[in-house]
């Protein structure tokens, strides 16, 4: 596998280094980056530590980082995390309100303290807490449960004071979304389970609408529809899928939509093959609505789209 680390790849202009990912020869992974400069989302972190986990230590080639801004990715933890030896030397601070670095997070138990961890470590009010708590919980509890991922749920975020807003990445190297999706409904592609994944009350573990007590559906229908309501971006990714929320153009257009492609975005179903998913979302903090106005918001277009599809179902044909 080869992978490049541009000048810029955040979520907005992701779509090349996606692109550029080369998913040939899985034994082996080969990170090459831009000399002059390097600033990338978490969700591109997130990537690189996924897929690095998948091969043995010695398999890994990684080019000398010649940027100024090589600092971040040893601060971030990803050569430790890796075992890439590295001679850059920095003074390492205190995390506290900037950022989360590079966490593998398998287990229950492990995600409960780091849920506990987090919060206090971004200095959050309490309803923006509440916030963030909730798409860590949610998108680390998808992997467990449903990405059947040997290494768990590799994620990290950034803070950026300027503008008050977090950047959040997760990847894995599971079985990705379409495997999951069609164990209980039909999707011919992985763009097609992606779209499924996305809308409310579909989930892998049943058929039914509305899911089961237990698993519901609602997930990253929720996650989306927070990044939604703030004008910020979501990107979600597994196999050749590719599904990314645009910016709203108004700020006044609060309209949820149940189908994700009837909100603002742009999709691909040709991507190079990633083995499981990936997910990164933005989330401006002083726009965050009060987070349980924002739930009820979500919960009542959640409950209409299931409701909806329910009726469909059960129309019984008419003959003249």
């Amino acid at each position: 596998m080869k992978i490049h680390l541009p000048n810029s790849a955040f979520l907005g202009n992701i779509d090349p280094f996606i692109r550029g990912f080369d998913a040939s020869a899985p034994d082996t992974l080969e990170i090459t980056a831009n000399d002059k400069w390097i600033a990338v989302h978490p969700a591109v972190l997130s990537m690189i530590a996924a897929l690095g986990l998948t091969v043995k230590p010695e398999k890994i080639k990684c080019q000398p980082f010649e940027a100024t801004s090589r600092h971040y990715f040893i601060r971030m933890g990803l050569f430790k995390l890796l075992n890439i030896p590295s001679d850059i030397v920095i003074k390492e601070h205190e995390p506290a309100g900037r950022f989360i670095p590079l966490t593998q997070v398998r287990t229950s138990a492990e995600q409960t303290r780091f849920i506990k961890d987090m919060i206090p470590m971004l200095h959050l009010e309490a309803e923006q807490a509440k916030t963030l708590g909730y798409i860590f919980s949610e998108l680390i509890r998808n992997v467990i449960e449903h990405a059947d991922a040997e290494n768990g749920a590799l994620l990290c975020a950034q803070y950026y004071k300027k503008s008050n807003s977090i950047r959040i990445g997760i990847a894995d190297t599971g079985c990705g979304v379409k495997t999951t999706i069609t164990r209980s409904h039909a999707a011919e592609t992985d763009l097609d389970a992606i779209r499924l994944a996305l809308m409310p009350g579909i989930t892998g573990t049943t058929s039914k609408e509305g899911g089961t007590e237990q698993n519901a559906g609602a997930g990253l229908f929720f996650i989306k529809s927070i990044a939604s309501v703030n004008r910020d971006f979501f990107v979600i990714y597994s196999g050749t899928g590719f599904y990314k929320l645009l910016k709203k153009t108004s700020a006044k257009n609060k309209k949820l939509n149940a189908d994700p492609f009837a909100d603002r975005h742009t999709v691909s179903s040709n991507m190079p093959a990633w083995p499981g998913t990936v997910v990164g979302v933005d989330i401006t903090l002083d726009q965050t609505e009060e987070f349980s106005l924002l739930l009820d918001a979500i919960r009542d277009t959640y409950s209409s789209a299931v409701r909806d599809r329910r009726k469909e179902r059960h129309k019984k044909p008419r003959f003249s």
